[in-house]
């Protein structure tokens, strides 16, 4: 093959663009809502395991969320 591998230095990786992070982070914060709904509904119908599943889906999509607009 011709050409070189993009080399890896172990730089920091250039930051998104604001708008990118809040586009990014909106969309974590629907899809976190929308695990929340799975685990009400599943709570309310007496499903605790699936409930629990989507507690933890909808905590970690909103912390994700949190950490790309915070982080970038």
């Amino acid at each position: 093959m011709s050409g070189n591998a993009p080399s890896n230095d172990g730089g920091e990786q250039p930051r998104r663009p604001l708008i990118e992070r809040v586009g990014l982070s909106l969309i974590a914060l629907v899809m976190g809502g929308l695990f929340g709904v799975v685990a009400l509904a599943a709570f309310a119908g007496g499903e605790m395991f699936l409930g629990a599943m989507g507690a933890i889906g909808c905590l970690m999509t909103l912390w994700v969320g949190g950490l790309t607009l915070l982080r970038g």
